[in-house]
């Protein structure tokens, strides 16, 4: 064989160089702000509040107490009091500002993790922890408080706030409704169905993303190459960044995208831009894929600690106020502990009722091996 023949069946090099798909450039927008992280009040040209000494007070006593009551429920769950609970930790200027913009009649789609907003729906703190101990599936009435049961499914309750929405527009009423998911939900298909039909039907809906940072554990720029608000005008209508551990901010601009969905004007996609300070669950572990300096660079701008260091320079608050609501702290803490230890356990049986109208034969068999099972416990015991 010639070498002529030889080198024309090598395969050709081709002149093309392959050139790496290049991120683009992320100009990071400025956060709607109010309260800086040193607790001095700021002006903002489209979003103002006005609050009164009581209101603000309100506020922090707010967050204080849901930041106790979480913390109790993930010691709960570390004594094996609880089989799973997801922590807000860091979260409550978001969950709080957003939850005390809502009227009464409006309505609440959560996630598994808006313990704040339930606090300001009026949701007894321990009917959360009901279905984390698997003794109910809620524990709480929908409609008497118009905060719907958690979603564990990631996303499918921004599609039923979007319905919801849509029938609340078409009976007249002026009341709004709610969708809260995190930036990993964001990248779910549902949530992309939820924008377009919100659109297009101009539904009375708010989206409101808490941005953590960390979808378990891919971070944010994993799941988008733009700003999340930025995603809602692709679908036509507006989207607003605001910094999720300012409780004014929250609140000031949550009002306002509310009130723009009780005059008819459609959705809004509100980004709050925060941070999940501990695990995902308390299953999860973060020490395994995100650095201490990114946690401790976020203390900084602890919501609840930016908001005491403004109630203390004005002077609307004192040391016995803070003393108070320490106690009151305490005393929740404590009731909680009491309740979760004295709920009952589910009849094991129920698991079987209401499967069909009508009963099954294989729901019959099936009960009768499990009764036979947990028997068997019961002879082994003697």
């Amino acid at each position: 064989m010639t070498v002529e023949s030889t080198a024309a069946r090598k395969p050709r090099r081709s002149s093309t160089k392959r050139v790496s798909a290049k991120k683009p450039q992320r100009s990071e927008p400025e956060l709607v702000q109010l309260l800086t992280p040193e607790g001095e009040r700021i002006e903002h040209p489209d979003y103002s509040i006005d609050l009164t000494p009581d209101e603000l007070l309100g506020l922090y006593r707010d967050m204080v107490l849901t930041r106790r009551f979480d913390a109790e429920a993930t010691a709960l769950q570390r004594q094996g009091e609880l089989g799973l609970w997801a922590s807000l930790l860091g979260q409550e200027a978001a969950q709080i500002g957003s939850g005390r913009a809502l009227r009464d009649d409006d309505y609440v789609f959560p996630t598994y993790r808006e313990h704040g907003v339930a606090w300001c729906r009026g949701v007894d703190p321990t009917n959360l922890l009901g279905m984390f101990r698997g003794v109910n599936h809620g524990g709480w009435d929908p409609n008497t408080n118009n905060f719907h049961l958690y979603t564990i499914v990631i996303g499918s309750q921004t599609l039923h706030a979007t319905g919801y929405a849509m029938g609340v527009a078409k009976d007249g009423a002026d009341s709004a409704v709610v969708a809260y998911f995190g930036d990993g939900a964001s990248s779910q298909g549902d949530v992309a169905e939820s924008f377009t039909f919100s659109a297009v039907y101009n539904a009375p809906v708010v989206f409101f993303c808490q941005n953590n940072q960390w979808a378990i554990s891919e971070p944010t720029e994993r799941q988008t190459r733009v700003p999340l608000y930025q995603r809602a005008q692709g679908f036509g209508f507006p989207g607003v960044r605001v910094d999720g551990n300012d409780v004014l901010a929250c609140l000031a601009v949550t009002r306002d995208a509310l009130e723009r969905a009780r005059r008819g004007e459609g959705p809004t996609l509100v980004e709050a831009f925060t941070y999940r300070m501990g695990a995902h669950t308390t299953s999860d572990d973060p020490t395994k894929y995100r650095a201490d300096e990114e946690r401790e660079a976020w203390e900084a701008k602890d919501p609840i600690l930016r908001l005491r260091t403004y109630l203390e320079k004005q002077g609307l608050a004192d040391a016995a106020f803070f003393e108070e609501l320490e106690a009151e702290s305490e005393s929740l803490g404590k009731r909680v502990r009491e309740a979760v230890r004295a709920m009952p356990d589910p009849d094991q049986m129920a698991i079987f009722e209401n499967v069909y109208a009508d009963g099954h034969a294989l729901v019959d068999e099936e009960r009768a091996q499990f009764a036979a099972y947990q028997a068997s416990f019961a002879e082994e015991g003697k």
